[in-house]
């Protein structure tokens, strides 16, 4: 995270920064982005920009929860807006992040840390969803939004299960598709296949013939 100072910034000068940090970051995956550039586009000296962050991982980690919160905070008012319905909202926002990938040219930025994924670039995908995992709050406030009647599902911990199998296949579906070049066709299908038969379940144990 930012450093005081950073959030100390006014409004301005902390906008064109971060907008400095974005640029680099679409032009180039973290691994090969350069600090230099970063504040040769911010107007600021190399110790100035270590006033702010750690490093480039921790600009880039910062920049990666504003486009993460965002979107979190569309997924609760999806929630909202369909009582509840937990596979509608997914796959809302599953459209709409496909959409945004291909039209938005300044989200080349989340194109780049989607196509090199890692475990840390999949964890701060997971938190649109689930929170941070010390964060109660965050996965409760999902939860109160859902509506159970929907779902088959028994008690809290096997909805946080759900919940990770559920963002596990949205966020590979996104990554199928920059990686595959699919269009939004082929990959809105590829999605809609996957959670229709979770919806339905994959054994036909315990069910009536």
């Amino acid at each position: 995270m930012p450093t005081s100072t950073f959030f100390n910034l006014n409004d301005s000068k902390r906008a064109k920064l971060l907008q400095a940090i974005e640029q680099e970051f679409a032009r180039a995956p973290l691994s090969q982005a350069s600090i230099a550039n970063i504040v040769k586009l911010a107007g600021i000296s190399r110790g100035s920009f270590y006033q702010y962050f750690d490093g480039k991982e921790d600009a880039f980690f910062y920049l990666l929860k504003l486009h993460t919160d965002k979107r979190r905070a569309y997924f609760l008012n999806l929630l909202q807006e369909t009582d509840g319905d937990l596979m509608a909202s997914m796959d809302q926002v599953f459209r709409i992040t496909l959409a945004e990938l291909s039209e938005e040219k300044h989200l080349q930025f989340l194109k780049n840390a989607v196509l090199n994924v890692t475990h840390e670039v999949e964890d701060s995908f997971t938190e649109l969803f689930l929170g941070k995992h010390d964060e109660v709050d965050a996965m409760n406030q999902v939860k109160d939004l859902v509506d159970f009647k929907k779902l088959n599902v028994d008690d809290k911990q096997e909805f946080f299960h759900v919940m990770q199998i559920l963002t596990s296949v949205t966020f590979r579906n996104i990554v199928d598709q920059l990686s595959r070049n699919l269009s939004q066709e082929e990959a809105l299908e590829n999605f809609r296949i996957e959670m229709d038969l979770l919806s339905k379940g994959l054994s036909k144990a315990n069910k009536e013939v």
